[in-house]
């Protein structure tokens, strides 16, 4: 009983100091920083702390200054002390300017992103994860205008089934995912490939303009409501509020070896816990070794290569781009809390 005591005390003083890890400044951390063009949230975090994740914890909004949740370029960084605690805050310009009449002009930047967003804008905007009910359900490509087998973007198609909206999306049948270890099917990725309108529908069969593509269409290609999602900038670097372990399942652009900025597939999702934001360590498994003395095969411990942050979390998978790596990294690497 007092083995299973002391055993139950343990852990709760692991998972509580684990919860509660306090954010460590970087001995290098400037004292105050202005925004530029091009940065993100991810970068900033870096030039402060040593673990960026924990950018929510030390973050520390100013309801003196416009818009105190946003960050854009040329606003003001400052490294202040509240109650002890280091705080991170955005801070008025206390310049003197000479009052002269002139017109008033608003700065037109957006809020800088959590991450390069040019890296994952299409799985933002087009790529999405759907049932293949939901795909095999859609109206089909049937041809181009004048019989053509390939159309693309100012052309005209055929395609058949019941209308979903006015506007649509071209999409294509991808990948499939399934649970490594378990085998469940996790969800079926429909490709973007284009969108359009429906200029007329003649009882199953519906005429679309193509206005953009960027792969051409073909026969068989299915047609989705074009939810126009807006892209989103504002979640935050954080780890995942429970402990969380799961494996990368695949690597856009069919590469073998996954670095810097190549988005990934990972088998854990919303039911797991996870959320747009969420920062993940990458482990890669320790190599397979012969012990000399007794002949068995021992696997070295896992060691960490990585971070991604999860931008698309899904009910059981997620996609999050790769932020650093330390070495080359592989579709079936873990992933875990950082």
């Amino acid at each position: 009983m007092r083995k299973l005591l002391y055993a139950l005390a343990a852990t709760t003083l692991l998972i509580t100091s684990w919860a509660h890890a306090a954010p460590e400044l970087r001995s290098d951390h400037p004292d105050r920083y202005t925004v530029v063009k091009g940065d993100t949230l991810w970068d900033i975090s870096g030039r402060f702390l040593n673990n960026p994740w924990y950018w929510p914890e030390i973050w520390h909004v100013n309801p003196q200054v416009a818009n105190p949740h946003l960050i854009y370029p040329g606003d003001q960084l400052a490294l202040v002390y509240i109650d002890g605690k280091p705080r991170i805050t955005k801070v008025a310009t206390s310049d003197v300017v000479k009052l002269s009449p002139k017109v008033r002009s608003e700065p037109i930047d957006t809020p800088i992103p959590a991450i390069p967003l040019d890296a994952i804008g299409s799985f933002l905007t087009d790529t999405r994860i759907v049932s293949p009910e939901e795909l095999q359900g859609a109206p089909y490509v049937l041809e181009g205008e004048d019989g053509r087998i390939i159309t693309g973007a100012g052309d005209r198609l055929y395609a058949r089934g019941k209308k979903p909206a006015d506007k649509v999306g071209v999409f294509r049948r991808s990948k499939e995912f399934r649970d490594p270890e378990t085998g469940e099917f996790l969800g079926l990725e429909a490709k973007s490939i284009g969108a359009g309108s429906v200029a007329a529908e003649n009882g199953d069969v519906l005429t679309v303009d193509l206005t953009t593509t960027n792969q051409e269409v073909r026969i068989g290609d299915r047609l989705l409501t074009n939810v126009n999602r807006p892209i989103a900038t504002s979640f935050v670097p954080s780890a995942p509020d429970e402990k969380v372990e799961g494996q990368m399942i695949a690597v856009d652009g069919g590469v073998t070896q996954i670095g810097q900025y190549d988005v990934v597939a990972i088998n854990r999702g919303t039911r797991d816990g996870l959320q747009s934001g969420n920062v993940m360590a990458v482990l890669q498994s320790g190599n397979l070794v012969r012990d000399p003395v007794t002949g068995e095969t021992i696997e070295l411990p896992s060691e960490r290569a990585g971070l991604l942050m999860v931008f698309q979390a899904y009910e059981k998978m997620s996609y999050g781009l790769v932020l650093q790596a330390t070495q080359a990294l592989e579709v079936g690497d873990k992933v875990t809390n950082p």
